[in-house]
């Protein structure tokens, strides 16, 4: 725990009435605070720390398929689930206590069972689908380990890269973004393309950029089988990775994975370049946009997926993703472009005038936003 200051005591110093002990200290202008407006502020914040304590049981119980066991299994008790998923009933007991505080299980104190109800199952249990959030979770135990490095990189402005954080990271972020890409990239966010289907079904060259565990690679290649899909990532083990998934899942010949900086990948002639979720994380995308200018084909098309956000902080803080966008902006997206010294540290809300001045800069002549939805805008860029 980090050690605080001690309160000073005085005479707009109102008395708690929630038996907790403790004092509500008067804002520094002055102002007399109320009782009331302390405690509601107490309990939220309460609520938050809960939610972030509680997020480690949700990625256990993601990890250990609990919420796919009580998926349409009506009402269990502790003892049923623990024997159904062959852990320790004890632990299970406490989890299942944990996942009704946070709202996510339903308790019936007649029968002592615990439900999943079907809508959030649609959110925990099936990690195949479009609304599946629970691998985020997993990614907790990674950032919270960079907590010291991003002590220090507050204090003198060093980053935190990307391939200095633990596993959990790169694994959480590909469970995370996989439902979404299985769901939208070839039914939705490609059509959107002007005339990109057509090229990809007739055989086309794909670059991939940022592809992490190539999941976005992989379902490209998948699904364009006359293409040939290349996917690039600086970092060696998600390339590793990707490779290990491309062969385990009996993937065809054509995609391959290679370890390449985001401004340096290889190839020239590519009909389409792809960059899901990434470009807000790179030290210099305007590099990067000028090296993907030079990659494409003179009818080539780069799609751009971000975060569906507009730059301007008053509106982008009432979606009702602000909390995750900005959360993980904060300790995962931003450190990693300082990590890279470049010249720009955009985060992922940086919207959409950002992105299009810094792509129109490299040399692009055409740009659109070709389609949306609430968690991703999708853009257009031509040369």
């Amino acid at each position: 725990m980090s050690r605080t200051a001690p309160v000073e005591h005085g005479s707009d110093i109102t008395e708690t009435a929630s038996g907790l002990g403790g004092t509500a200290a008067a804002p520094a202008s002055g102002d007399a605070v109320s009782e009331d407006e302390v405690m509601a502020f107490l309990v939220q914040v309460a609520g938050d720390a809960g939610a972030a304590l509680g997020g480690m049981s949700v990625s256990l119980g993601d990890r250990f398929g609990l919420y796919g066991i009580m998926a349409g299994a009506g009402a269990l008790t502790s003892e049923q689930l623990a024997a159904r998923a062959g852990l320790h009933e004890r632990y299970i007991r406490e989890w299942l206590a944990g996942q009704a505080a946070l709202g996510y299980v339903e308790y019936d104190p007649a029968t002592k069972s615990f439900t999943l109800p079907a809508v959030h199952a649609a959110v925990l249990a099936d990690p195949m689908a479009p609304t599946y959030l629970a691998g985020a979770f997993q990614m907790l135990s990674a950032v919270y380990t960079t907590e010291d490095d991003l002590y220090r990189g507050f204090r003198d402005g060093t980053g935190v890269g990307w391939d200095e954080h633990s596993d959990a990271l790169y694994s959480g972020t590909a469970k995370l973004f996989r439902p979404g890409y299985l769901a939208n990239l070839v039914a939705e966010w490609l059509p959107a393309m002007e005339g990109v289907m057509d090229k990809l079904r007739n055989g086309a060259l794909v670059a991939d950029v940022g592809c992490g565990f190539g999941h976005s690679t992989l379902i490209l290649a998948d699904a364009f089988p006359e293409s040939t899909v290349v996917g690039f990532d600086y970092h060696q083990k998600s390339i590793d990775v990707a490779r290990q998934l491309a062969t385990e899942g009996g993937h065809g010949d054509n995609v391959r994975f290679e370890v390449a900086a985001a401004d340096a990948f290889a190839g020239s002639g590519y009909d389409l370049v792809t960059c899901f979720d990434c470009v807000h994380d790179m030290g210099d995308p305007a590099a990067l946009a000028s090296r993907v200018r030079s990659a494409l084909d003179d009818d080539g098309t780069w799609m751009l997926v971000e975060p569906n956000a507009t730059g301007r902080l008053e509106e982008d803080l009432q979606s009702p993703f602000a909390k995750m966008f900005m959360g993980a902006s904060t300790v995962v997206c931003l450190p990693s472009a300082i990590a890279q010294n470049g010249p720009e540290q955009l985060g992922n809300h940086a919207g959409e005038d950002a992105m299009r001045a810094i792509v129109m800069a490299a040399g692009f002549s055409r740009w659109r936003r070709a389609t949306e939805n609430p968690i991703n805008a999708v853009f257009e860029a031509r040369p």
